[in-house]
């Protein structure tokens, strides 16, 4: 279930914080709580990606995107992600989550999201997101001139731009192969 609660808190919070320039970053603090655990008792890679969602929420209300997004009728959709994940977060663990804005294209935002436990990065997240109307996607440039902002993006990091063009040669639909191993192929 989604954590409402959790969602509830995070818009209240960020309304009363101080608001956050384009390239601002927004910190939050978090408890792994029981009911976020899997089965090896750490917290599920799943709700991983959905207090992430909170982040992202947060940092929208700090910039003032999720007012606009209200105002013009616009919705949010995640367009693809990348998450790294390298230490366990344990119940009741506190830990800190940043989530910043990287930069876009003419038809996506990057956002960059970490989880740290005191001094240690537990996951990394690169999230590529879509703005969106009742015909599709709706274009950056129109975004940034609607919001006031510039209409160029900071430069992308390498890394950034490789994952964008990595992304540009999956396949869409995935798996047409039948059999991608040639296990029925004759020899």
């Amino acid at each position: 279930m989604y954590p409402f609660l959790r969602f509830v808190k995070t818009l209240f919070q960020s309304r009363r914080s101080p608001t956050l320039p384009l390239a601002g970053t927004h910190v939050s603090q978090h408890i792994c709580w029981p009911w976020d655990l899997d089965p090896f008792l750490e917290l599920n890679n799943g709700r991983t990606l959905t207090l992430y969602d909170l982040g992202r929420f947060g940092l929208g209300e700090r910039m003032g995107l999720l007012s606009l997004l209200k105002r013009e009728a616009w919705g949010l959709t995640i367009a693809g992600s990348s998450v790294r994940y390298r230490r366990r977060l344990r119940a009741f663990d506190r830990f800190e989550m940043r989530t910043r804005t990287v930069g876009w294209d003419d038809r996506f935002l990057y956002m960059e999201q970490a989880m740290w436990r005191r001094e240690t990065c537990t996951s990394h997240l690169l999230v590529r997101v879509a703005i969106t109307d009742r015909n599709g996607l709706v274009p950056m440039d129109r975004v940034a001139a609607t919001h006031g902002i510039p209409p160029e993006s900071p430069p992308l990091p390498a890394w950034i731009s490789a994952w964008i063009d990595a992304e540009a040669q999956r396949p869409w639909p995935p798996m047409q192969d039948d059999d991608p191993f040639g296990i029925g192929r004759a020899a």
